[in-house]
């Protein structure tokens, strides 16, 4: 059993602060509620609704800067579910998740730029953060973003 508040004291120890629910790019919902569980719609790295991480990870960006870029997605989930829920702690478990990673052809370290959220998740959850996960090499995203985030979120 979690304590409340748990979560949120790992985030604020980390120098983490959540931004409120992002504003949808196009005519979809952030996230779609099905209890127990919650779907949430990729997101970019972005802060403050600014582009933080833009280009190909292996070309223009670093496979670091794209960890940071698949860092940043994760908090700004988290700020969604924050929203949404309350209370991190209501988070029974981190589903699965699909990454989608903007990269040279040649670029083949997916995995390590998608531990960006993955750590985060682990970092901030525990065991309640190991999740099943895809990391997909994708030749654009949205606005020439980096990275994109899906997350599918079981909670109580």
């Amino acid at each position: 059993m979690t304590r409340h508040g748990q979560a949120e004291a790992k985030l604020k120890e980390l120098n983490i602060v959540l931004e409120a629910l992002p504003k949808p790019s196009g005519n979809y919902a952030p996230y779609t509620i099905v209890p127990p569980m919650m779907y949430l719609s990729g997101v970019t790295p972005k802060l403050g609704g600014v582009l933080q991480y833009r280009g190909k990870v292996g070309q223009d960006l670093t496979r670091e800067e794209g960890y940071q870029a698949a860092r940043q997605c994760i908090i700004n989930h988290l700020g969604t579910l924050k929203t949404v829920l309350g209370d991190l702690d209501r988070i029974v478990s981190i589903v699965k998740m699909e990454g989608f990673i903007q990269a040279d052809p040649a670029f083949e370290e997916l995995p390590f730029v998608l531990n960006g959220a993955s750590d985060l998740l682990v970092e901030v959850f525990g065991e309640k953060g190991i999740h099943a996960r895809s990391a997909i090499g994708v030749a654009a995203l949205p606005g020439g973003a980096a990275v994109e985030v899906e997350l599918i979120v079981r909670f109580e």
